[in-house]
């Protein structure tokens, strides 16, 4: 049974969002390995705490990804 762990930063993908990364890898799954598999396919989004995750040594934040993404910062 396959299990997927989506690592992101928190507070960067709306619940809309992570709904559809969901359903989005469930289904890239489910079209290798065929219907049969849906419903033992697992997907589990965890949100690392702003910060908490680096690039080449550098800490990541929400911000800085919303930033990247040219989402307004407020």
């Amino acid at each position: 049974m396959p299990f997927v762990n989506v690592k992101v930063i928190e507070n960067v993908f709306t619940e809309d969002q992570k709904q559809e990364i969901l359903t989005r890898v469930t289904d890239a799954l489910v079209a290798v390995e065929g219907e049969a598999m849906r419903g033992v396919t697992w997907v589990v989004i965890d949100e690392v705490k702003s910060g908490d995750w680096a690039i080449g040594g550098q800490a990541l934040s929400t911000r800085a990804v919303h930033e990247l993404a040219g989402v307004a910062v407020g």
